[in-house]
């Protein structure tokens, strides 16, 4: 570790940290509670989030993270709303859903908990975020939203078993939060919240920022205005806006495709090397280390 560049006194309070973990204990209290732990490593870790500089180096998981949330976007905004902003978050949140876009948020109070309650009611995925270990729901009134988030999706955290809120952790969050999606719409934010701390993420992240106008007298709508008068959000007044602006107009007919393939073991290795950009099947045949015929017929295949 000093090796790796640690000073002394850090070192110290990691050498202190780690006589205190146990891990075969936290492999057991994890088990015990149906909870999963991926790691960069592992196929369940999220490949989007994987592509951020700081990417948690574990994710723990309660339900479950497929392949559709790929086709993600955040919803996130202020604690206290306003019933112009409570009207948006739902009808957006909403949309969303009933478009088979995976709504993403922080389970907090607000617009968070109205984004997933918009989402389970549309019968949606969906994926919440946490600052807490998944043994502890914060906000403790949204104990029974987690247990409802996490049958119709998943509950996500980067802190094991044991760990409270804090307040340093909300910012760190908010990374993930960006970092799953395609995206992150603002229902309503003031400088300095949380909702822009997501924002900022996602522009880092080169993630799209989407920001619902808000009343200009309103000191909850400052940021939001902000963002969309520099340039640096997008306007939405409806969730078409979302859908043009990510292209995701046939998410529904490119999950139903994405079930259909791969069929096998063999199609799936020449999938893995085929990107958006076109590719030469001589180079198709080099990655997947497979014979030129048998990369042929599988494109064939595929194609059909």
């Amino acid at each position: 570790m000093q090796a790796a560049g640690l000073d002394e006194s850090t070192l110290r309070s990691v050498l202190r940290s780690r006589a205190k973990v146990d891990p075969d204990q936290e492999l057991e209290a994890i088990d015990r509670t149906g909870i999963a732990a991926f790691t960069w490593n592992d196929p369940g870790y999220p490949p989007r989030l994987k592509e951020i500089d700081d990417a948690p180096s574990v994710l723990f998981v309660q339900g479950t993270i497929e392949d559709r949330d790929e086709w993600s976007v955040a919803v996130v905004g202020t604690r206290r709303v306003s019933a112009y902003e409570r009207q948006m978050a739902e009808e957006l949140s909403r949309g969303l859903a009933t478009n088979s876009i995976t709504v993403v948020s922080g389970l907090a109070r607000g617009v968070d908990g109205i984004a997933h309650r918009a989402a389970l009611d549309a019968r949606g995925r969906m994926l919440a975020v946490v600052v807490s270990g998944l043994d502890t729901v914060y906000p403790p009134e949204h104990k029974g939203l987690a247990a409802q988030i996490a049958e119709q999706g998943a509950v996500i955290s980067e802190q094991p078993l044991g760990i409270a809120p804090r307040a340093d952790y909300f910012p760190r969050r908010n990374r993930i939060l960006s970092g799953l999606t395609l995206g992150a719409l603002l229902i309503e934010a003031g400088k300095g919240s949380g909702a822009l701390h997501t924002a900022n993420h996602a522009n880092e992240q080169n993630r799209e920022v989407f920001a619902v106008p808000g009343r200009v007298t309103s000191p909850m709508s400052v940021a939001t205005n902000a963002l969309i008068q520099q340039g640096m959000a997008k306007l939405v007044v409806d969730v078409g806006d979302i859908l043009e602006e990510l292209n995701l107009q046939m998410v529904e007919r490119q999950v139903e495709f994405a079930e259909l393939m791969p069929q096998d073991e063999t199609e799936a290795t020449v999938l893995q090397h085929l990107t958006r950009e076109p590719r030469h099947i001589d180079e198709a045949v080099r990655r997947a280390g497979l014979p030129v015929a048998t990369v042929a017929s599988t494109l064939a295949m595929l194609e059909l």
